[in-house]
């Protein structure tokens, strides 16, 4: 198990990390930018090669891994010629696309990833009733365990997230249900009643429901091309805007900063979704790209986000920052960074419940 889990974490950080760095390498050759190094990880070099004046290079530490641009450091003294291909010497705008091109790329391998699994196929949880809540408008309607839910107001229903999503749609309002149950289909309608229940963050919410819940009926569900798109289009949106919520609901202290998982716990789950088969290895690896994509977008210096904050000011203010602001921002940023890191891998740690690494915890009251 554990070397599944080294072998899967490998080609899981080493597809996102690639797909990151050859966004901002794409993007600076095609905006005259020259590239000095393309490298895979971090550290003493393991493999490389020069390909015209690019090294690319595997390096030890698989944690990340960074592009060198021509010029990047205000220190590099260049020739008249390389003056004009330095990433410094670019219009703001070239800079902006060059720095926002590694979260992009991310965010692209995950609708690639979605638009692949829609059209070849998910498992989905059926329209199928497995429980019926008494008293509720479902219980007072007639609905069985057992019954599959065909329309909700003559929109046709083929899992149950959309029936979920038509009840929560009506926002009260009266439904009319089709239903079958291996006998001629029968018409129901009924009343949503707004129902308390908690959503992922523990946090108490009130939902229109009508009081049933799902089998554990599976389906396979496929789609087209263009169908497939829109899909991915809104699940990798809807995964964005929950991981900011996330992060928004763990500096309000609502989601405990102990849910952060560093190398040890991604190791772990996709060692778990591997073993469960390719289809959620991979949807593991668009999730886990979305959230790459959203994190390197914070406005934290040294993060791409940090970067084109820096850029965004000097584009309203109309010149460049001090370098002695840059390089102070710099250093709290990365102070910022490791101590996220290093809380990050400490929770990944105690998670390994190793005895005297918890009572160290124990220890130092966390």
């Amino acid at each position: 198990m554990i070397g599944l889990s080294i072998i899967s974490v490998v080609i899981l950080l080493g597809v996102l990390i690639f797909v990151h760095e050859f966004g901002h390498f794409i993007a600076a050759k095609y905006s005259g930018v020259g590239v000095l190094k393309f490298s895979l990880g971090f550290g003493p070099k393991l493999i490389s090669r020069k390909i015209g004046e690019t090294e690319y290079l595997l390096s030890l530490i698989p944690l990340g891994g960074y592009v060198k641009l021509l010029g990047e450091s205000p220190d590099d003294l260049l020739s008249p010629e390389q003056e004009k291909r330095s990433f410094l010497k670019q219009p703001v705008w070239k800079r902006i696309i060059i720095v926002a091109a590694g979260p992009v790329f991310n965010f692209l391998l995950a609708i690639l990833i979605f638009n692949i699994v829609y059209m070849t196929g998910v498992p989905v949880l059926a329209p199928t009733v497995g429980g019926i809540e008494q008293g509720s408008a479902a219980w007072k309607a007639g609905i069985k365990e057992g019954d599959s839910i065909l329309t909700v107001n003559g929109r046709t229903i083929s899992q149950w997230d959309e029936l979920a999503e038509e009840i929560g749609r009506s926002k009260g309002k009266a439904v009319k249900l089709r239903i079958g149950n291996g006998e001629p289909p029968r018409e129901v309608t009924l009343v949503p009643q707004l129902m308390k229940g908690t959503n992922i963050f523990g946090e108490e919410v009130e939902n229109y429901r009508i009081g049933i819940s799902a089998s554990s009926k599976i389906l396979i569900s496929r789609t087209g091309p263009l169908n497939a798109f829109w899909m991915s289009l809104k699940q990798t949106w809807t995964i964005t805007k929950l991981t900011m919520v996330s992060i928004v609901k763990m500096i309000e202290g609502v989601v405990s900063p102990k849910n952060l998982g560093g190398p040890i716990l991604i190791a772990q789950i996709a060692g778990a979704q591997v073993k469960e088969g390719i289809t959620p290895f991979v949807l593991f690896m668009a999730l886990l790209s979305i959230n790459l994509a959203v994190l390197n977008l914070l406005p934290i210096p040294v993060l791409d986000g940090g970067h084109l904050m820096f850029f965004i000011i000097e584009l309203v203010i109309g010149r460049e920052i001090s370098i002695r602001w840059r390089e102070a921002a710099q250093q709290v940023g990365l102070v910022i960074l490791v101590l996220l890191m290093a809380f990050a891998f400490a929770m990944d740690i105690s998670r390994l419940n190793i005895g005297f690494i918890d009572e160290f915890f124990k220890m130092i009251g966390r």
